[in-house]
């Protein structure tokens, strides 16, 4: 290759990943720009908490099931098909959100988005690998990881700016230039991928698997709501998973064209990568879901300070990325896996000594931290798991990836916020018990006027204060439970192998041949 087509090959291989980012950003974006908008939408339209909470849960449930479709429609009908077909289609439901005018209209257009947006990330982490050769495999995830690490992190601060300058409705409108710029990018440089027209749709599987997703799925996002194994809901959306999980495993061992190939997961980067990244899932957005509401209600916090104080952490991540970037092809990345899980742990150790007047200083700090070791768990990870699977499976695995992810995201915010609960009304029947006579500093604040318990007046501050010490003190325990899921992470490390050092493949130029 002469130097004139090498520059060629480069600048097309950099329209092509700036194009993918602004999907992957486009899509990452809206996994959380849209949390902070949903009191004004349920203003808006005049319903309750519980309704609107289904603008969430239609399009995670949507794009949940999705999600395994990938593999199969990129290779049916063509890579770069899928993807801008998926770009068209995000976009426009997108604005429909915008523009809806009930909460039956903005639930139906959010399961079209999420519905459209499933393939984005996995698709644009199959072209990245495709893109780029072997060796530089770990640039291009650090590439990636940016835009599906920093998206959500950044998606609450900038969600809260155009709702509180301009409307709610502009968290949707905001996808309208990253569409149209991906699908010009993609378009014009992206090339198509071979066809497999021979290949057969395996609906039974995929029927199975969508089941078990959508039951699980809905458990997690309903279940606080309802009490969990208390409703009669959860317990039937529980066995259905369960069920149809089971199914699903059986089917695709004794099916000759199964939905998913058993084969690809006796690659055991792999099928550790896959485990690796449910967990890392599990906490991955769990901070992110404790501190808002700790700094809302706990610390007084407006809402637009609580995203200018959490958007240090999205730099921390981009800073870790940056790094791995440089250094992935001189240190075994099952290193800088250990050190990014060991900071993170580290960080949410430091926040288990929370007090509800936490300096600002020590929330940016933390945060920081705690994204700069996930900036150097992602990158080596998803390096690791695709370094030893064949090409052809690189749609599929990288589906799968997205999926346990995200899997693994719903367990982990499900968890924390029933530990929550549950936590608080512990501990403020442990702390009740010390209100007595004879607790001196109650008996100081009494006698000094500060509080009165004669009045029913003093009794209900007491109890709100007792119930803000038994809060803060649940919060402390979520963080110290999040710290143990990371920890637990690290015997993994021992299964990863590492990347062979071997020279470029042919199919790892798929996409600009």
């Amino acid at each position: 290759m002469n130097a004139t087509n090498a520059g060629d090959a480069g600048s097309r291989r950099w329209l092509i990943t700036v194009s993918v980012m602004l999907a992957t950003i486009m899509q990452a974006l809206d996994t959380t720009i849209a949390n902070v908008a949903l009191p004004h939408m349920q203003g808006s339209m005049g319903t309750t908490q519980d309704q609107i909470g289904w603008v969430l849960t239609s399009y995670i449930v949507a794009a949940a099931i999705c999600i395994p479709l990938t593999g199969f429609v990129a290779a049916r009908f063509g890579r770069k098909r899928l993807f801008m077909w998926s770009i068209v289609g995000f976009t426009i439901t997108s604005m429909l959100c915008g523009a809806a005018q009930s909460l039956e209209q903005i639930v139906l257009f959010r399961l079209l988005q999420g519905v459209f947006g499933a393939a984005l990330v996995p698709l644009s982490q199959a072209v990245l690998l495709d893109t780029y050769p072997t060796e530089q495999h770990g640039s291009a995830m650090a590439i990636w990881g940016v835009g599906v690490m920093v998206g959500p992190i950044l998606g609450p601060s900038l969600g809260g700016w155009l709702t509180e300058y301009y409307n709610w409705r502009w968290v949707f409108y905001i996808n309208l230039p990253f569409g149209l710029l991906a699908w010009f990018g993609l378009a014009a440089f992206l090339k198509e991928t071979p066809i497999e027209r021979e290949r057969r749709f395996d609906l039974p599987g995929f029927t199975l698997l969508a089941l078990a997703i959508g039951a699980f799925q809905l458990m997690l996002d309903r279940g606080e709501s309802q009490d969990w194994f208390h409703s009669r809901e959860i317990l039937i959306e529980a066995m259905l998973a369960g069920l149809a999980l089971y199914l699903f495993i059986v089917h695709v061992l004794t099916h000759r064209q199964p939905f998913i190939e058993p084969a690809m997961f006796r690659d055991r980067n792999l099928s550790i990568g896959l485990l690796f990244i449910f967990m890392i899932g599990i906490m991955l957005y769990s901070s992110m879901t404790l501190l808002p509401p700790f700094m809302q209600n706990l610390m007084g916090y407006p809402v637009l300070d609580v995203g200018n104080l959490l958007a240090p952490r999205g730099v921390g991540t981009m800073l870790g990325m940056m790094l791995v970037g440089r250094l992935i092809t001189r240190i075994d990345p099952r290193w800088m896996i250990g050190v990014g899980l060991l900071l993170t742990a580290q960080s949410l150790w430091e926040m288990t000594y929370f007090t509800a007047e936490v300096s600002a200083y020590d929330i940016i700090r933390t945060g920081v931290v705690q994204g700069f070791g996930l900036g150097l768990v992602f990158v080596p990870l998803s390096t690791l798991t695709f370094s030893t699977l064949a090409p052809r499976y690189r749609n599929d695995g990288t589906a799968l990836f997205s999926l346990m992810r995200n899997v693994g995201s719903g367990i982990g915010i499900s968890v924390v916020i029933s530990y929550l609960a549950q936590r608080t009304q512990s501990n403020h029947a442990v702390f009740s018990d010390f209100m007595t006579p004879f607790n001196q500093a109650l008996t100081q604040a009494t006698e000094s006027g500060a509080i009165d318990l004669s009045s029913p007046a003093g009794l209900a501050a007491l109890n709100a204060e007792v119930t803000r010490q038994a809060a803060t003190l649940a919060y402390l325990q979520d963080f110290r439970l999040m710290m143990f899921v990371t920890l637990a992470a690290l015997p993994l490390l021992l299964l990863l192998r590492k990347p062979p050092k071997s020279a470029v493949k042919p199919e790892s130029h798929a996409a600009m041949d």
